[in-house]
C-alpha cells in the first residue's frame, strides 16, 4: 500500500510573517489619497497630496532642519522611557511576587493610571521648570504605570504548574524566578512595552508643545499655527516612523528573547 504524506496541523495557531502585505497595503493607501487629491474629490484643505509632504520631508531632511526637531524629541523620549520602563517592570515584578508590595501598592497603581498625564503637565512646569526636567518626568509617569500593570499581569498569568514542578524538583526561589518566573511573564512585558511606548510618544508631542523650541511637536505646532499642512503632515509622518520603529525594536526583541516559543 503506497505511503500517504500527512500535513503538518502542530502549528499551534502561530502567527507566520507575511513579508510586504502591509507595505502593498500602505502604498496603495497612499496612491488611492493622491488620485483623490489630484482629480479634486478630496480637498487640498483636508488632506495634502503624498507627493507634497514626501518632498516637505526630503527638503527637511536636506537643510537639516529635520535632525534640528528630531534630535531633542528622540532624547526625551530615550531618557523618559528608560526611567519609566525599568522603574515600572522593576515595581510590577515586586507586585507580582510579594504579597506585601501588591497589597500596598496596587490601590496606589490603580489610583494613579486613569488620571490623564498630560493633565500633570503643568504641575510639573512647576516642580521640574519648563526644560528638560518637566519632558522626561512626564514621558516617565506616561510609561510608568501601565509598564507597571503590563508586567504584575504577566507574572500572575505564568503558569502555576510550571512553578510546582520546579518546587517538587527542589529549585530555590531565586532559580524559580530566573528559570521559570522572568521567562514565563516576559512575552506579556514585551507586548505592555508597545503600548507604553505608544503613550511615551504621545506625551512627548505633548510636552514639546509647551515650552519647546525644538522638537517634533514643536514643529507641528508651529506648522498648525501657520496652516501649512504639508509640513503638519510632515511632522505626522515623522512620528508614525518613530511609532513604526519602536515597534520594529520590540518586534526583535520578542524574537531573539522569545526563540524559546517556537
Amino acid at each position: 500500500m503506497a505511503e500517504q504524506s500527512v500535513p503538518f496541523r502542530g502549528g499551534g495557531f502561530r502567527p507566520q510573517s507575511k513579508r510586504g502585505v502591509g507595505v502593498v497595503v500602505f502604498v496603495v493607501l497612499l496612491l488611492f489619497i493622491e488620485w483623490g487629491t489630484r482629480e479634486g474629490w478630496i480637498s487640498n484643505l483636508t488632506l495634502p497630496r503624498p507627493s507634497d509632504v514626501g518632498t516637505t520631508l526630503l527638503d527637511l531632511a536636506r537643510s537639516g532642519v529635520l535632525w534640528t526637531h528630531l534630535g531633542p524629541s528622540l532624547t526625551r523620549l530615550i531618557v523618559g522611557s528608560l526611567l519609566g520602563v525599568s522603574a515600572g517592570i522593576g515595581i510590577g515584578v515586586l507586585i507580582g511576587l510579594f504579597s506585601y508590595v501588591r497589597a500596598g501598592l496596587v490601590p496606589v497603581v490603580a489610583a494613579i493610571f486613569p488620571i490623564p498625564k498630560i493633565a500633570l503637565l503643568p504641575l510639573f512646569v512647576i516642580w521640574f521648570g519648563i526644560d528638560e526636567g518637566s519632558k522626561y518626568a512626564l514621558i516617565a509617569l506616561g510609561t510608568f504605570t501601565p509598564t507597571i500593570v503590563a508586567t504584575y499581569g504577566a507574572v500572575d498569568n505564568v503558569d502555576r504548574g510550571l512553578i510546582r514542578m520546579g518546587q517538587s524538583f527542589g529549585l530555590g526561589w531565586f532559580s524559580i524566578v530566573r528559570k521559570i518566573v522572568l521567562p514565563g511573564a516576559l512575552p506579556g512585558i514585551l507586548s505592555g512595552l508597545r503600548v507604553s511606548l505608544a503613550i511615551g510618544i504621545i506625551l512627548l508631542v505633548a510636552a514639546e508643545m509647551l515650552g519647546a523650541e525644538y522638537g517634533v511637536g514643536a514643529y507641528i505646532l508651529q506648522a498648525g499655527s501657520l496652516y501649512d499642512l504639508e509640513r503638519l503632515f510632515a511632522g505626522v509622518v515623522i512620528l508614525s516612523a518613530l511609532g513604526v520603529l519602536t515597534s520594529w525594536i520590540i518586534g526583535n526583541l520578542e524574537k531573539r528573547l522569545l526563540a524559546w516559543r517556537s
